[in-house]
């Protein structure tokens, strides 16, 4: 049969296995240091490994293939469970015959089975790495003294229990509904003459003026390539096709997984066949612009 399914260019591939990580359903594995597509029929073609690939080295092709079998795809992956369970049971019996101040492993739980995983430094996705971000004003009130204190929230609770601030309120410069790019209407009559912003989800949470920078006079459309099923490509082609847009901001944070978003939105400018002025913007973690 002939239908859509993930490709992957080996001379992109720098081996991360980021890829083979996401693939939940073990279509994909690693081979000599690069990413290989194991089994047609393992790979369910919904692509939550591209936002993933820091190379952009996958993409969706239309072939021949194997349809995707889930039963076989479940088959696989509780052989796997039973293969680990039995490993970390014989583990277990080891540790306990070699000294009797180990305890034995819990049993049970899968999210306890011991395995060893042989990765490279670099894999997984940059964006889910946990980190704490420093401000120079959150410094600036350490060096006044403040970490040796508890300090109280700007934002309080009047007698009413309505919330009330210090600082002078921010209004919100959104000007249409809805926002996500998967509810929001294809004809929509706000995208009459629009300037369109595609933002990454953590973006507004990651730059604090973003309201006043970015969404001020733009109607807004904002996705998550790694956390949302399927792609945008199709969805964004069809609003700038449709519509009179008069320009494209595309607003993402730094991290690998949120190259999805624009690559989709930039195939989407070429597949609309119109010339429309555009630009990309990217936010790094701690909020900064990187490319100004």
């Amino acid at each position: 049969m002939i239908r859509r399914i993930i490709q992957i260019d080996e001379e992109k591939c720098n081996g991360c296995g980021a890829c083979a990580a996401a693939c939940h359903e073990g279509a994909i594995g690693m081979v000599d240091g690069k990413a290989k597509l194991l089994r047609d029929d393992y790979c369910d073609g919904l692509g939550d490994c591209l936002p993933t690939c820091p190379m952009d080295a996958i993409s969706f092709v239309e072939r021949e293939a194997a349809a995707y079998d889930e039963e076989a795809v479940k088959a696989a992956q509780e052989a796997a469970r039973a293969q680990n369970v039995q490993g970390s049971d014989s583990a277990a019996d080891s540790n306990n015959s070699a000294t009797t101040t180990t305890a034995p492993l819990p049993c049970g739980c899968p999210g306890s089975n011991v395995k060893k995983i042989k990765r490279p430094a670099s894999s997984g996705c940059p964006g889910s790495q946990a980190k704490s971000l420093c401000h120079p004003q959150a410094e600036a009130a350490k060096t006044d003294g403040a970490e040796n204190s508890v300090s109280e929230p700007e934002s309080k609770f009047n007698d009413s229990n309505e919330l009330h601030s210090e600082r002078p309120a921010m209004s919100s410069q959104l000007s249409q509904w809805p926002v996500q790019i998967k509810l929001v209407p294809v004809n929509a009559p706000y995208f009459d003459g629009a300037n369109l912003l595609i933002a990454a989800d953590c973006t507004a949470y990651a730059y604090g003026d973003f309201h006043h920078r970015f969404i001020r006079n733009r109607i807004t459309l904002v996705g998550c390539p790694k956390l949302d099923e399927g792609d945008y490509t199709e969805k964004l082609t069809a609003i700038i096709r449709e519509n009179n847009i008069r320009s494209v901001t595309i607003v993402r944070m730094e991290v690998p997984c949120c190259g999805g978003l624009e690559r989709a939105a930039v195939q989407a400018l070429k597949d609309s066949g119109k010339f429309i002025p555009w630009q990309v913007v990217i936010i790094s973690t701690d909020g900064r612009i990187l490319n100004e």
